[in-house]
């Protein structure tokens, strides 16, 4: 701002664009710099009790300095280009993989949507949404553009990939059969590195940060992979001086600092090896067998009813049918809910008034002792299970 109200008449806008992007691009590899000897550091310390302390250091400086990195720059230059994909249906994945693994053709397989393929890679530039329809739902599809080694340092449109993952329900890893776990193992470090964790719950710690009084650090367990003492010397490395921690479970130092940053996603994952028809019999069933994994082939349409089977499995989605007084239930069109989800969130899912209408309800279905019963608001609904709502 100082600068475009003292800047001459005569330079031009693109100049002063060039100057700020210049200036950032400065601070980037200087962030890049550090995180490349942190890793340098922590790879040649060894690991003892000795240097338990300094290697938790060491792991808090990484941390921070990665979020720096993926922070949106805070200059005038614009937002840039990036993936503006309005969230609709009942849930989203995204499809994320290295260039040329079928990623294009899997959402020509699945959906309606037509996306281009071809022989080289980078054939998708852009998000490419797509949607699925299974068991009634409708579930978002997006096509990303292949990712490559460095994506969580911006290399190739990879924090725009990225940022699109991380609003999604469920990843679905698409990886090459023929080239074993070397991309799933590169993929899964690029994502880790910007705060995605795949098929991980949220450690059960609890952190409050308070205006004084001191720092408490006190555990419900005994702590095997950490101290209250390197706690403490965490907090104090991200300016934490007065908080309340509480340890409900024994947890890593990495686990500890995720907690700290408060930015991370846990997000659940389905690793789908394409073009198993390159591969030995033996290599198809190793893979197989690995969790959270699936084998498939788009080429020969080889095992994608299994592949959607298992996105139903992981988005953890039921289907609720409503039924009408006197009537039969319209089984033609379900309502699409989360799992666990009670009677309460079916009245929403009709209208938002109906809850304050709300007398009881009649349940047929496995979530119920005989059929029908009678329920209240509180009720655990199952999948298919028939309901009809009776007001005041």
């Amino acid at each position: 701002a100082k600068l475009a109200k003292y800047r001459p008449q005569n330079i031009s806008n693109t100049i002063i664009i060039l100057l700020i992007l210049f200036v950032t691009t400065q601070k980037v590899m200087g962030i890049l710099e550090k995180i490349q000897e942190t890793e340098k550091e922590i790879a040649r310390t060894q690991k003892n009790k000795a240097t338990e302390y300094h290697l938790g250091l060491l792991k808090a400086k990484l941390a921070k300095y990665r979020a720096q990195l993926i922070e949106a720059p805070k200059s005038g230059a614009g937002k840039g280009e990036g993936f503006d994909v309005m969230k609709s249906g009942d849930a989203r994945v995204a499809l994320i993989g290295f260039p040329s693994v079928g990623k294009s053709t899997l959402l020509n397989k699945l959906t309606s949507t037509q996306s281009a393929c071809a022989s080289y890679e980078f054939t998708t530039l852009t998000c490419i949404p797509g949607v699925i329809e299974y068991h009634g739902a409708n579930i978002q599809l997006l096509d990303l553009p292949g990712i490559i080694e460095g994506a969580s340092q911006g290399k190739g449109r990879g924090r725009q990939v990225i940022a699109v993952a991380r609003t999604a329900d469920l990843v679905l890893m698409m990886l090459d059969a023929a080239k074993g776990d070397v991309q799933r193992e590169l993929l899964e470090k690029e994502l880790e590195n910007v705060g995605i964790r795949l098929n991980k719950r949220r450690p059960n710690i609890y952190v409050k940060i308070k205006k004084g009084g001191g720092m408490s650090i006190n555990s419900m367990v005994t702590l095997t992979k950490m101290s209250e003492k390197l706690a403490q010397l965490i907090l104090h490395e991200y300016k934490i001086f007065n908080v309340e921690v509480l340890f409900r479970e024994d947890c890593t130092t990495e686990e500890f600092i995720d907690v700290i940053i408060g930015n991370r996603v846990y997000l659940k994952c389905v690793y789908c090896y394409n073009k198993i028809d390159q591969i030995s019999l033996e290599e198809v069933d190793r893979l197989a067998h690995r969790p959270s994994s699936l084998v498939i082939s788009c080429e020969l349409d080889l095992n994608l009813d299994r592949l959607l089977a298992k996105l139903w499995e992981f988005l953890a989605l039921i289907r609720v049918y409503t039924k009408k007084r006197g009537e039969p239930p319209d089984f033609s069109n379900p309502l699409i809910l989360r799992t666990s989800s009670a009677v309460e969130h079916v009245c929403h899912s009709v209208h938002r008034t109906l809850v304050g209408q709300f007398r009881y309800a009649l349940v047929w279905g496995t979530s119920t002792k005989y059929n029908p019963q009678r329920v209240g608001l509180h009720h655990r609904v199952d999948d298919e299970d028939v309901i009809q709502i009776v007001k005041k």
